[in-house]
């Protein structure tokens, strides 16, 4: 039993109602429900939010009811991994044990099913405690991210003996994007945030990284969109 699960707070200060505003004539979280709802792995999906609004357009889609989300799970401090746990352990009581639990940021509407089947192939075949997904970071710590000192003075935020001279050279590092999570249930429950266990990458192209947070963002994902559609990729 594999859960495909979405989290969808009401409120956002950088776009308000980005959740469910209309993005080339569907709301954003149906970019992202519809993945879910189609995909041949994913055996329930579930809504988690506490907008009434977006609630029961999740139910009237197909999703289970396992009711708003609590207060504590509701603000804009509130930890991903608590509001996960929180709809595992509902979605249980109706599908009894999951077997993997699949989450998709609705703030990534350029993921394509393929990134969804890949997340999950790997889960299965290395058997981590999650799988994240992640995009080769344009900037590295080691080579041109900077920090200034105490006398105000600029120095890169990892350096390395010899010094890094191109990025190529320094180590790989990722960006933390939500395309898609892949977690096992019994680390989901025991464990308190994302890094505790083993956690994988699952490497995606930056074009279809970018998740919606501010105005700009919105601009180019709806661009970014508009181009996977022209191409008949959705």
């Amino acid at each position: 039993m594999i859960i495909g699960h979405i989290g969808a707070r009401a409120g956002s200060k950088g776009v308000p109602n980005k959740n469910f505003r209309i993005m080339h004539g569907k709301h954003v979280i149906d970019w992202s429900l519809d993945q879910l709802l189609d995909h041949a792995q994913i055996d329930a999906v579930v809504v988690s939010t506490d907008s009434e609004v977006m609630y029961e357009y999740g139910l009237k889609r197909g999703g289970l009811d396992i009711g708003l989300r609590p207060a504590e799970l509701a603000s804009d401090t509130a930890g991903k991994f608590h509001v996960w746990k929180h709809a595992l352990a509902e979605v249980e009581k109706q599908t009894g044990p999951v077997t993997a639990f699949v989450d998709l940021d609705c703030t990534s509407p350029l993921r394509l099913p393929q990134d969804i089947t890949g997340a999950i192939d790997l889960f299965k075949s290395a058997q981590p405690d999650m799988v994240l997904s992640c995009c080769v970071s344009r900037k590295n710590p080691y080579f041109n991210m900077l920090e200034t000192g105490a006398d105000g003075s600029l120095h890169v935020s990892k350096p390395l003996p010899g010094h890094i001279l191109s990025r190529q050279a320094a180590p790989m590092v990722y960006d933390h994007v939500g395309l898609v999570y892949v977690l096992n249930p019994d680390y989901l429950r025991s464990a308190n945030s994302l890094f505790e266990g083993h956690v994988i990458p699952f490497e995606v192209p930056e074009s279809r990284s970018l998740d919606i947070d501010s105005p700009l963002d919105w601009e180019i994902v709806e661009f970014m969109l508009g181009r996977q559609i022209e191409q008949g990729l959705r």
